[in-house]
């Protein structure tokens, strides 16, 4: 029954840590632009695209 003293609030830090993490990703712009890091394994080394691979999605 002590090890609920223990468990309960290592738990609770935990679940604030992630949301801590969570938080920066959202909010320092990781989720913007989803589409060009799908894009990105498509560009040769100079930054150029590869337009045989990239599909128009307008």
């Amino acid at each position: 029954m002590e090890i609920l003293y223990v468990l309960i609030p290592v738990s609770v830090m935990l679940v604030l840590a992630i949301l801590a993490v969570l938080g920066w990703a959202v909010f320092g712009g990781q989720f913007e632009d989803l589409e060009q890091e799908g894009l990105r394994i498509l560009q040769s080394d100079e930054g150029k695209t590869d337009h045989k691979l990239e599909t128009d999605q307008d």
